[in-house]
């Protein structure tokens, strides 16, 4: 199985995305089981995830992110029972 050094590079970039995702599932269900509101829980990892963001890649990279976001939100993406067709 032969694979081009970009779909390596996304392979490896998905695998990071999920192990990423599992981390903030964990948080979040932490954060649940201490009784924090899911609305601050959400507040909080957004600020915290943009203050990162702006400091290792700056506000044009934090901005985009909040455009990609906002397009997703806007297609449906993160509804929890979104239909694929």
């Amino acid at each position: 199985m032969n694979h081009s050094l970009s779909e390596l590079d996304e392979l490896i970039a998905h695998e990071k995305k999920q192990a990423a995702i599992e981390y903030q599932h964990e948080a979040w269900a932490d954060g649940i089981s201490e009784g924090i509101e899911p609305e601050i829980l959400a507040e909080a990892a957004f600020a915290n995830a943009l203050t990162e963001l702006l400091r290792s890649t700056g506000e044009d990279a934090a901005l985009g992110l909040l455009d990609k976001l906002r397009e997703q939100i806007i297609a449906g993406d993160f509804l929890p029972n979104r239909i694929l067709q």
